[in-house]
């Protein structure tokens, strides 16, 4: 649909949902604002970015795009919960190596971990890694403990059984600075932020903590209100963990009848996803069953989008289909790859790579050679994501098959 085929300007709200963040959302406002202006530069059309409309208590921002003489009004916010996310990060270095034993337990026990393995090694590297680098911290810590104590043993001549206690005291007290010095440097190493990020969905066993379910709920309303405005599309990003948190969301949203038939285009783009990290526990009964209901809905648009290249994101993996809940008329969602090394340049290839957080972000970051998945477009532009991907065919290397051992809906 080209822009000529509107006669008036188009209006958008927009409710974008972060992943395990604890980052301030202004973050997301300075991303949009700056990959914003670079893929309005390289495909051809205005993008102006200004302060928000909304309430005080919220943040987002504004947008106006004019794209093939299309004039557009967008109303961005961001859904913010790193509070939440921060507070469950403040856990001492014992309590997040128990951590580390509780999660590991979750998702070896139940079986999960080696179903997610069948699906892509990427993510499932990626939760492993935090658990193997801070059991490597804790060896190097215990190692120079040891040999301080070691060393103090020569002083035994000299000092008699004394040395000995002096030593282990010494030896104890140099292994806990060892383990405050790596995590002083997680801002580098991502150790702690990743355990705390996986832990989080595994103290439940796939349930959601009561103080996400609340704040949830806040959302839905939120998203509720937006329904009940005269604008055109009510556009809900999720992106990484964020997904599955939209799935809920919107499933409440529909399933209580708060979706007005004569209302906005209601539409949920999910980015990244990581839903078969928690849709494959044991107790995540309420995150199949939102699965289920929001792949038959006909009151939105899903689309999914990831990218092989994205090692932290389930690839191409229909994260209804590989949970086990598929209904039989499903219709959502529609999953394609975003193709980073067709739609990256080389040198922008080359500068990300190894770079894996910044590619798990680059759902929302400009294109070289954009096909049909335009971040800003999709967000900004004329066109509601219904008529922009309407008869598009989802990708044939997508995952369909029933994966996870925990299928049930209900507890």
């Amino acid at each position: 649909m080209s822009g000529s085929d509107f006669q008036d300007k188009r209006r958008r709200r927009v409710f974008y949902i972060p992943g395990y963040d604890p980052i301030h959302p202004r973050r997301y406002r300075e991303l949009y604002r700056k990959e914003g202006r670079d893929q309005a530069a390289i495909t051809g059309y205005d993008l102006t970015l200004s302060p928000g409309k909304g309430d005080s208590g919220r943040y987002g921002w504004h947008v106006e795009t004019l794209v093939d003489g299309a004039r557009t009004d967008t109303d961005v916010e961001v859904l913010v919960w790193s509070d939440i996310v921060r507070d469950s990060m403040s856990n001492s270095i014992p309590a997040t190596y128990l951590q580390l034993l509780r999660t590991a337990w979750a998702y070896i026990g139940s079986g999960a971990l080696w179903r997610l393995m069948r699906l892509r090694k990427g993510p499932v590297i990626a939760a492993l890694y935090p658990i193997v680098m801070l059991l490597a911290q804790l060896a190097l810590a215990l190692l120079a403990g040891w040999l301080l104590w070691r060393a103090a043993g020569l002083l035994t001549p000299w000092l008699g059984v004394a040395a000995q206690g002096i030593g282990a005291l010494a030896g104890i007290a140099l292994a806990v600075l060892v383990l405050r010095w790596f995590r002083a440097r997680d801002n580098r190493l991502y150790a702690y932020y990743l355990m705390h990020d996986f832990a989080y969905s595994a103290q439940a066993r796939g349930a959601n903590p009561p103080e996400l379910e609340a704040r949830m709920a806040e959302f839905a309303d939120t998203v509720a209100a937006a329904l009940q405005t005269d604008v055109d599309e009510v556009l809900v990003v999720g992106h990484s963990s964020g997904a599955h948190l939209g799935v809920s969301i919107l499933a409440d949203l529909i399933r209580d009848g708060r979706v007005p038939p004569d209302g906005p285009a209601l539409a949920f783009l999910s980015l990244g996803q990581v839903v078969p990290m928690v849709s494959f526990l044991p107790d995540a009964w309420r995150l199949r069953r939102d699965l289920a209901y929001l792949a038959q809905s006909d009151r939105l648009t899903w689309v999914d989008v990831t990218a092989p290249g994205d090692g932290c994101a389930f690839a191409l993996c229909d994260p209804v289909a590989v949970s086990g809940v598929a209904p039989q008329d499903k219709r959502w969602p529609l999953v394609f790859s975003a193709a980073f090394t067709q739609t990256l340049g080389p040198e922008r290839l080359a500068a990300l790579k190894r770079r894996y957080f910044r590619l798990h972000f680059q759902y929302l970051c400009a294109f070289d050679r954009p096909k049909d998945y335009d971040y800003f477009l999709i967000t900004a532009g004329p066109v509601t994501l219904a008529d922009r991907y309407r008869g598009r065919p989802a990708s044939v290397s997508r995952i369909e098959r029933a994966v996870s051992g925990h299928v049930g809906v209900t507890p």
